[in-house]
């Protein structure tokens, strides 16, 4: 399986010749999800859910599915219908050749004032990667790349060490970074990689890694 890092929380997965995307939303390229065989959406916020880029997605490849949550599905459904599937925690599946569980209910707190929204996360292959959307969900199965959110409104980076220690994958990679300035990002590097107790890494917008 190859990982290409796009921007924000979006990746790409590759295997047989079949391509998973993960979260393309509005900070990520604008052709993410293009030339997708399958994509998975965490939830609605629109830095992991862009419609439009969704909807050219859809369009260019008409085999393509997308599994998400109801409150993405909804919003997509009709124009494609058949092709966009709601699933929520406990679900299995299998995506473009990627067999897939669903972990997690509810984004992270924001603020005690704002309301919480539902979101899951997607264990891919058997634990090769965890993507767990805008939450620190734990899916109580070993991970072998979890996919670590490193800044975003709703946490801080103790919660992102403790995080990596409950996970113990064998590696991290960064992603919900295009808010972390580079000026930071060697602090986070330091400071995630000296007490995460694992591997941790980042990759640049477009750079890939075999997993």
């Amino acid at each position: 399986m190859r990982l290409t890092k796009m921007s924000h929380a979006c990746v790409r997965l590759e295997k047989d010749g079949r391509t998973l995307v993960i979260d393309p939303g509005g900070f990520s390229e604008q052709d993410a999800a293009l030339g997708a065989d399958a994509v998975l959406v965490t939830h609605e916020h629109p830095d992991h859910f862009d419609e439009g880029r969704l909807r050219a997605a859809l369009e260019a490849a008409p085999g393509a599915e997308i599994w998400t949550l109801r409150s993405v599905a909804e919003q997509l459904s009709a124009a494609f219908p058949g092709r966009v599937r709601t699933v929520g925690h406990g679900d299995t599946f299998t995506a473009a050749g990627f067999d897939v569980e669903v972990h997690g209910e509810l984004h992270a707190v924001i603020h005690p004032d704002i309301p919480r929204i539902t979101n899951i996360g997607f264990l891919v292959d058997d634990g090769a990667v965890f993507h767990p959307g805008d939450a620190l969900t734990v899916p109580g199965r070993p991970v072998d790349t979890l996919l670590l959110p490193v800044m975003a409104p709703w946490n801080k980076i103790s919660e992102v060490i403790d995080y990596v220690r409950e996970v113990k994958p064998r590696r991290a990679i960064d992603i919900h970074d295009a808010l972390l300035t580079d000026l930071a990002r060697p602090i986070y590097d330091r400071q995630i990689g000296a007490l995460g107790g694992t591997g941790h890494g980042r990759l640049t917008p477009g750079d890939a890694t075999d997993l």
